[in-house]
């Protein structure tokens, strides 16, 4: 696709088209709005930056239907609300992914992430939009997990005309008009535009699509300082000398070299491992299970959205089954009667976990001894009343001193 034809652009389709893309997805009418239009004929088709400029090729719009315009209107607005230009350029820095090829990929996983369930009910899906069906990849799942699962090749060189501009991998490009040019929208603006289409969305939810409601229901709890703190202990937890190191024969020892017919192992180090614990007894109540979801969701970011790396555990006063992340919306915490964390620990040791995260009211015995790996408590606040309305002086044990400890939901961290 080229932007080299003559003519101007055609406003008036273009406004047309997303009139009734704010028609048929009014959970983004305010996102949708916010975008600017800036004509460009350097855009392949359309484009964003970071900024909510909207860079349009008059030639696109010319041949391309109305009902086809409303659907890339949508999808280009979808990169900005989720931000694809922030997620892009950390994946990039953390895994020293350079030069325009790279971004392509991201910009192929972050389009994958949105067009899985983005067309249908009133929104026609361009023919050559890129979903995860077309590239052979399963549905439902995140940019960063899309990235871990292609590789650029001859197969995918039909894509290379793709550009969906910084607002979809963070790389600036030269028909961009930058931090300082018009119309641009502040951070402030941004943020603000994200939390009324996610105040939406949660309200009356509709016929939102499941990832739609699952970005509102995250987006709709920003940081905290005591979210900010979890996050710390985790990393801190997880990058410590011993966490995922162990021993290896793939590789020998140098100090093999020195010894005839021995051969030693040497130290390597391999992704940590977090085992997340969830207190399910009778004590915790609904809105707490649901924090601890979004808690879990929390961690699996805080690890670079390795969700291969962290499992999941329900315990009341009997540890259950260790469930893989998947997704969070997945994850069956069971319970509801008394509480014994002390056999949710040695559950979770059995899986070896470089860290073990407990969410948790407080109200448990604690392991006498100190587990074998590093352990973050995340405890829930008590929201009003008594421990126990027969004794109103009771108060359950601290966790213990050798366990990090953040209290979840409080201000002050």
């Amino acid at each position: 696709m080229t932007a080299d034809a003559p003519g101007a652009l055609d406003l008036g389709k273009l406004f047309a088209a997303r009139l009734h893309a704010a028609r048929v997805r009014p959970y983004l009418a305010t996102a949708l709005f916010a975008l600017r239009p800036v004509e460009s004929r350097e855009v392949p088709t359309m484009g964003v930056d970071r900024y909510w400029r909207c860079y349009v090729s008059p030639a696109f719009v010319a041949r391309t239907p109305p009902s086809e315009l409303a659907a890339v209107w949508v999808h280009e607005v979808s990169h900005l609300l989720r931000d694809h230009h922030g997620r892009g350029d950390r994946y990039a820095r953390k895994h020293r992914l350079t030069g325009p090829a790279e971004r392509l990929r991201i910009n192929i996983a972050a389009d994958c992430e949105i067009n899985d369930d983005a067309y249908g009910d009133g929104l026609v899906r361009p023919e050559d939009a890129v979903t995860p069906h077309r590239l052979g990849l399963p549905e439902g799942e995140l940019m960063e997990d899309y990235l871990r699962q292609f590789r650029l090749g001859p197969s995918l060189e039909r894509l290379a005309w793709l550009d969906c501009g910084s607002g979809a991998d963070g790389l600036h490009r030269g028909w961009e008009l930058g931090p300082d040019g018009a119309h641009g929208l502040s951070e402030q603006e941004r943020d603000a535009i994200r939390f009324r289409v996610a105040q939406g969305i949660n309200g009356a939810p509709g016929n939102a699509p499941r990832g739609w409601r699952r970005w509102a229901e995250e987006a709709f709890h920003p940081p905290q300082p005591w979210r900010q703190l979890l996050g710390s202990a985790l990393r801190s937890a997880v990058s410590g000398p011993g966490a995922g190191e162990d021993y290896h024969y793939g590789r020998p020892a140098r100090r093999s070299a020195g010894l005839p017919r021995v051969v030693l192992p040497s130290l390597r180090r391999r992704p940590p491992r977090v085992c997340v614990v969830v207190d399910t007894s009778g004590s915790v109540g609904d809105a707490e299970l649901g924090s601890a979801l979004l808690e879990v969701a929390a961690i699996c970011r805080a690890l670079g959205g390795r969700r291969d790396l962290v499992s999941v555990l329900s315990c009341d006063a009997a540890a259950q089954t260790v469930q893989p992340l998947c997704r969070t919306e997945g994850i069956d915490l069971v319970g509801g009667g008394g509480t014994d964390l002390r056999a949710g620990f040695a559950r979770a040791l059995r899986t070896r976990p470089d860290v073990v995260v407990v969410l948790t009211d407080g109200q448990t015995p604690w392991p006498a001894e100190r587990p074998a790996c590093r352990t973050v408590v995340g405890l829930f606040p008590r929201t009003g009343g008594s421990y126990d309305e027969d004794d109103p002086a009771y108060r359950p044990d601290a966790p213990p001193a050798w366990a990090r400890v953040v209290t979840i939901g409080s201000a002050a961290g």
